[in-house]
């Protein structure tokens, strides 16, 4: 007997969480609002080096001019958040460690997602046949906040990052665009009203309108897209922040009722919820490449791990690693030494 299509849209979403996915909703093709908005802030100069954002033109905002014959787009949510991670606040306050985005402690969420999602869309497949379809984790032209929105599975809150009632914001996004005709749901209700916590708490002023980030001066950013050098006026407010930043996350009402993961592949490793700076810094290429094997870390680099920590151990105000940071004053980069120099500069200037 053939499945209706409300029958295998409930069948999707019973399999969605049997794999691990805590929310699924799906959209519409029409992106409209979401790509007048995205125009506007890269005709702003808002997206910085960010070029990618640009690079496909409209494919990012018009599905079936990725994938020919798109016609409903499904939405994915995991919670990343490990239960045991060390407190973040504790950690951001205490000069000798090094702050870790919570997204960033495990293994890679591209790959664990993209694995799932191929599971599923065979689940599909072998439920009904052949179909058209392709998955996305963050890792092509695809306006994933936008569709997650429009699903139903959260909306766009100030800080721009996606927000659920039941979950907050630590989750992760991953679509299906599918030539399957599947009933849309209705798009996601904003319920920030007139908070600004996390216009108020961001170090740098990175948010500057509600629903309107300036990546230029966001710290996620800077640490992580950013290939060279981190503006002067923003090193002192990054603070101890190695590797993204979550403060609009931390300060977020919403984030009460977040539920912590239960994914293996999310657990902590290396200790990096709250790991010492100089130790951090310590490590040689070899040694970085070795450890973050398998974490969206990697992708960084060794160079610029090193840009973003003498950066850290420069707001240290523990003059005591003035050696640790002395031992990278001839590094081959050019990079690093300018920021290493910068650091020693900090920890030796006289008030």
């Amino acid at each position: 007997m053939e499945m209706t299509s409300a029958q295998l849209k409930a069948q999707i979403e019973q399999w969605a969480h049997e794999f691990g996915f805590q929310g699924f909703g799906v959209s519409h093709c029409d992106l409209s609002k979401h790509e007048q908005a995205l125009q506007q802030w890269t005709d702003a100069g808002l997206h910085g080096e960010m070029e990618y954002m640009v690079r496909h033109g409209s494919k990012r905002s018009r599905p079936a001019e990725l994938v020919p014959d798109t016609l409903s787009l499904l939405s994915f949510r995991m919670n990343y958040l490990p239960a045991d991670a060390a407190d973040s606040w504790a950690t951001i306050h205490n000069p000798e460690k090094g702050f870790i985005s919570r997204y960033a402690l495990g293994r890679d969420y591209h790959k664990v997602m993209r694995n799932r999602l191929a599971q599923l869309a065979k689940k599909i497949e072998a439920q009904i046949g052949p179909f058209g379809h392709r998955a996305f984790v963050d890792s092509a032209p695809v306006l994933e906040k936008g569709i997650a929105e429009n699903s139903g599975i959260g909306w766009m809150g100030k800080h721009t990052n996606l927000i659920h009632q039941r979950s907050g914001s630590w989750f992760f996004l991953g679509e299906i665009y599918t030539d399957l005709a599947l009933e849309a749901d209705g798009a996601a209700e904003n319920h920030c009203g007139t908070c600004d916590a996390c216009i108020t708490v961001c170090p740098t002023q990175a948010i500057i309108a509600p629903y309107k980030l300036d990546a230029r001066r966001c710290i996620s950013y800077l640490t992580i897209e950013l290939h060279g050098a981190i503006p002067l006026e923003f090193r002192k407010p990054m603070g101890n922040r190695i590797y993204g930043c979550d403060d609009c996350q931390l300060v977020c009402p919403w984030n009460r009722f977040a539920q912590p993961t239960i994914e293996v592949d999310f657990a902590i490793r290396h200790g990096l919820d709250s790991a010492d700076l100089v130790a951090l810094f310590e490590w040689d290429e070899e040694t970085f490449l070795r450890r973050m094997e398998g974490s969206p870390i990697r992708r960084l680099g060794h160079e610029r791990w090193l840009r973003n920590i003498a950066v850290a151990l420069g707001n240290s105000e523990t003059p005591a690693i003035v050696e640790s940071l002395q031992a990278k004053l001839y590094h081959p980069s050019e990079l690093v030494q300018e920021h290493t120099r910068w650091a020693i500069e900090q920890l030796t200037a006289h008030p």
